[in-house]
């Protein structure tokens, strides 16, 4: 792996409320590296896109950053002005949403939007910008790009809308993409097409991703690393291998329990108990001591651990402290 292009440090984002503050992410910190998918995944309410909109800022107010740091190359990016941070956007840093359909705009043919994104952000001349948005076409595989580079996003299919949704966020060549749930919407046949191509797109261009996602097979497939969020904390972080072949979290244990694998045949799947808490009625203790089968007294009173950017270590007392209860 190359430099490291994104570097999150202890970030806080609160949302205050009138019964008291909200916390939906609470001291995440990671690293990416140029070349490096790292899979963030987690049940809904997790955190997970949350943390996706603050580092690209579109958190919706009166969330925001309360505390940490977000460095870009090294340069912070967490306390930019809106002008600042657009110029960022979609230069520096693309997008990929998990709907297409609310990301294009739906009445401009997809070539112009694609053009007017380049123009934007790189120095060139409107001649030079609509070469590349064709380029862009071709390189994500839409067919005969040439014949279709002036249609309507209504006019492709929702894999085809994904092909454009990743050249647009590619298409200025940021350092860093932030892909929110890119196959939730799409059919198996696809979902693995759109892996494919992002796993592609980003070894050649040596483009830092972090892919947002519920689905353990995307992550086994698509990832390096992969950062396990529970209750807006980081619950585990390592390697794909390690942490889905030997998971060290009990939350994490559950997630993989809970995959279906093909081997397995008609195999009855296990499942956690209960349901993720809501932010406003977190437990004390570890957040998942309600639902896992290991807590002990301790779960029940002290937050577990927050974890750093250590690779192969997972935020538990049951592992800090090598508990034989385990």
């Amino acid at each position: 792996m190359g430099d490291t292009v994104l570097s999150v440090k202890d970030l806080v984002v609160d949302i205050p409320t009138r019964k008291g503050v909200l916390r939906p992410v609470d001291r995440v910190s990671f690293d990416i590296n140029e070349g490096e998918v790292l899979g963030v995944v987690g049940e809904s309410g997790a955190g997970k896109s949350m943390t996706g909109n603050a580092i690209i800022g579109l958190l919706d107010p009166p969330a925001h950053i309360a505390s940490g740091e977000i460095l870009l190359k090294g340069s912070p990016i967490q306390n930019l002005e809106k002008k600042e941070m657009q110029k960022i956007r979609g230069f520096e840093i693309g997008m990929v949403f998990q709907d297409p359909l609310t990301s294009l705009n739906p009445l401009i043919p997809i070539g112009e939007q694609l053009s007017e994104t380049i123009r934007k952000h790189l120095p060139v001349d409107k001649k030079t910008a609509d070469k590349r948005a064709l380029a862009a076409l071709d390189e994500v595989g839409i067919p005969a790009a040439a014949s279709r580079i002036n249609n309507y996003p209504h006019q492709f299919s929702g894999g085809m809308r994904q092909r454009v949704v990743i050249a647009l966020a590619l298409c200025a060549e940021p350092s860093l993409v932030i892909a929110d749930e890119p196959t939730t919407a799409l059919d198996v046949s696809v979902q693995a097409q759109i892996i494919s191509l992002l796993k592609q797109l980003c070894r050649e261009r040596g483009t830092a991703v972090m892919l947002i996602t519920h689905d353990m097979g995307v992550i086994a497939e698509a990832s390096n690393r992969v950062a396990v969020m529970y209750a807006g904390r980081l619950a585990e972080l390592g390697s794909v291998e390690k942490v889905l072949t030997t998971p060290e979290q009990p939350y994490t244990q559950g997630l993989m329990a809970s995959t279906p694998l093909a081997s397995e045949g008609k195999k009855r799947l296990n499942q956690i108990p209960g349901a993720m808490p809501t932010l406003g009625a977190l437990p004390s203790g570890c957040a998942f001591h309600p639902r896992c089968e290991f807590a002990y007294d301790k779960c029940r009173v002290d937050p577990y651990p927050t974890l750093s950017d250590c690779n192969g270590r997972a935020a538990c007392w049951l592992v800090t402290e090598n508990s034989e209860k385990r």
